[in-house]
């Protein structure tokens, strides 16, 4: 394993994160939405990635589900697969921002350490923290599988919020109580926190392509 790793070089790039930031006009960032099983996190994720398509920013979005059909297909749903999966998520988020994107992150992500994990592989302010606060209640009324009872009834082990824990975050950069605020009002909010932090710009059009 030593040998291995003294083989293995870190190449520079030629084109930086700052030689794509200026192009596009806009500062690359990772939005890691976190929440209960049908919190809304992906509907947020999805409905800000529109909302910045419409303004020529590049985005995309991870969504956990997606994300388990391949790159993540091998891991089942322990603590240690959990583990797993939202390092390698951590790994490929780093990556696309690097690349000049703004990534957004739908995963339930249920394990404090994990996420700080994921904010230490960017750089200090490229990590946004979204806490989709929503209650078990409410969840449970949203959820279009079912899970919920499923894991109530034992038919389903290890399920956040029933069966297995959730680790809320403690100091979110943004909170959006999806028991209360629409979807239109959150995507409004992450929209506001990205341009007041200098991450994008409030202008349908980018710079960059005026």
């Amino acid at each position: 394993m030593e040998t291995k790793r003294r083989q293995v070089h870190w190449h520079p790039p030629s084109v930086t994160v700052e030689d794509r930031r200026e192009m596009c006009g806009y500062k690359s960032c990772v939005l890691w939405f976190t929440g209960l099983p049908s919190s809304g996190k992906s509907t947020l994720a999805n409905a800000l990635c529109r909302r910045l398509h419409s303004m020529h920013v590049l985005s995309y979005v991870l969504d956990g589900d997606n994300m388990r059909h391949g790159l993540n297909k091998d891991l089942g749903f322990s603590p240690e697969d959990r583990k797993e999966n939202i390092r390698r998520i951590g790994e490929v988020a780093r990556l696309f921002v690097d690349a000049g994107l703004v990534i957004l992150t739908a995963f339930i992500s249920p394990y404090r350490e994990d996420r700080s994990r994921a904010r230490d592989l960017v750089r200090d302010g490229e990590f946004i923290e979204v806490f989709v606060k929503c209650s078990t209640e409410e969840c449970e009324r949203r959820d279009p599988k079912g899970m919920y009872q499923q894991a109530k009834a034992g038919l389903i082990k290890e399920y956040t919020g029933v069966s297995a824990p959730y680790e809320a975050p403690v100091d979110p950069e943004i909170l959006l109580d999806t028991d209360l605020m629409s979807v239109e009002v959150c995507t409004d909010r992450l929209i506001e926190y990205l341009v007041q932090n200098g991450f994008i710009r409030k202008s349908d059009q980018n710079p960059a392509r005026k």
